[in-house]
């Protein structure tokens, strides 16, 4: 009787561990687990091993600070950065304007912070730029001339110029696309064409050196800054996000931005975001924000997808 008493106790015991047991058992996959670390992307670069290694920096500060485990992945293609929000690849992500214009109207995706550059800027222009001594002083004398673009989906190389001549009802006799932010500036300064669209950075407050698109071609051409001149500037443009999937939960979106914030207020922070993406810092933003971006885009017929596929680091 005893032994039969036993042998049900037993029994009773076993079965309670093979239900318990998936449950006891079972690893914590919660975003941020260790198991389902977040998965942060950075904007692919010609430096990913740099990228790499102060995004591990990044990674352990947002750990430190959030609790949540972090994985840092910079991906060859910009597209890559697109599509792994829509295969749960990428829960929050550093990525150009473009990108993210991409993964918002395709994934839901959710501009949660815009990156601040050199003395804080949170925007940047485009530039158009002629011969010094073309004769050329404002836009509407542009009328009936040449202009070379960088490429279709250029935002200040192409985009938002066009806008302006649209806008003051200015009609090149020719256009063409140079591919190429100092191509532009080469074309110009040689006089294949009449005028040319690039981007613009304001000189260095400190040094006074020129810092828009003819930098690129100064080594060559030393003279660049005398015999090529500023013409007008587009409006501002906003700089790039910082993305997160949408279905994150808010709790987790929330402690990620709040440690990233914090982040940038450290000297190693700053440091290293210089090397992750160029940048100084970041200001809270909404998709709102980039409305005049995507606006603009669908005027011009840009194919968004199609430029991203072409762009590797």
């Amino acid at each position: 009787m005893n032994i039969a008493r036993y042998y049900l106790s037993a029994t009773v015991l076993i079965l309670a561990w093979l239900t318990l047991r998936p449950i006891i058992l079972t690893e914590d996959m919660s975003p941020g687990s260790e198991a389902n670390p977040i998965r942060l992307m950075l904007t692919p670069s010609t430096d990913a091993h740099a990228i790499i290694q102060d995004g591990d920096k990044l990674a352990a500060f947002l750990h430190e600070r959030t609790g949540l485990h972090v994985e840092v992945s910079v991906p060859n293609y910009y597209i890559t950065v697109v599509e792994a929000f829509g295969t749960g690849r990428a829960d929050m992500a550093i990525m150009n304007t473009f990108s993210y214009l991409l993964a918002h109207a395709k994934y839901g995706a959710h501009a949660s912070l815009r990156v601040a550059r050199r003395y804080g800027e949170l925007s940047y222009r485009g530039e158009f730029i002629v011969r010094a001594d073309a004769g050329i002083d404002s836009l509407q004398q542009l009328q009936g001339k040449t202009i070379a673009f960088v490429d279709p989906s250029s935002t200040s190389g192409y985009i938002y110029p066009k806008e302006m001549l649209r806008r003051i009802g200015v009609t090149p006799r020719e256009e063409m696309f140079a591919n190429g932010h100092n191509q532009v500036v080469t074309k110009v300064y040689q006089g294949d064409v009449d005028a040319g669209a690039v981007f613009y950075s304001r000189p260095d407050t400190v040094t006074g050196e020129q810092l828009d698109a003819r930098a690129k071609v100064v080594t060559e051409y030393p003279d660049v800054y005398s015999k090529v001149k500023v013409l007008a500037l587009t409006d501002e443009i906003p700089n790039d996000p910082v993305v997160t999937r949408k279905d994150l939960p808010e709790d987790v979106r929330v402690k990620l931005i709040n440690a990233l914030l914090e982040f940038q207020s450290t000297a190693e922070g700053k440091r290293a975001l210089l090397t992750i993406a160029s940048v100084e810092g970041f200001v809270p933003t909404t998709d709102e924000e980039y409305e005049g971006v995507r606006d603009l885009v669908q005027r011009y017929g840009v194919d968004v997808e199609g430029a991203l596929k072409k762009k590797k680091r």
